[in-house]
């Protein structure tokens, strides 16, 4: 079974996280620059309110026998400090199906 994992983070962080990922053998990686807020609905810093935050969407497939190792060396590399704090970002993991190499039709990974 495949997995895709999708992981909104901090933009400074996604160097760390694409560099460990890879260490571990996960290089197949696609990621965006994107806007948004979580719970926390925006930030306030003195006067100025901030709706909506830059951060960078990372998304992978692998095998899902690798879900958990990949999920740990994104929190672990993702997290500001041993806590967390608020905006260090989110995972999401989804089940999939099949994929398909377009240029050879191959199916799987």
């Amino acid at each position: 079974m495949l997995v895709k994992i999708e992981a909104i983070v901090r933009p400074e962080k996604t160097e760390q996280i694409l560099a460990k990922l890879a260490e571990k053998g996960h290089t197949a990686v696609t990621r965006m620059d994107v806007y948004g807020r979580g719970k926390q609905a925006g930030i306030h810093i003195g006067d100025v309110f901030y709706d909506e935050l830059p951060k960078e969407l990372l998304f992978l497939v692998a095998e899902a026998a690798h879900e958990k190792e990949i999920v740990d060396v994104i929190t672990t590399q993702a997290r500001t400090s041993d806590l967390g704090n608020y905006g260090d970002g989110r995972i999401f993991v989804h089940a999939i199906e099949n994929a398909y190499t377009i240029s050879s039709g191959a199916e799987g990974l």
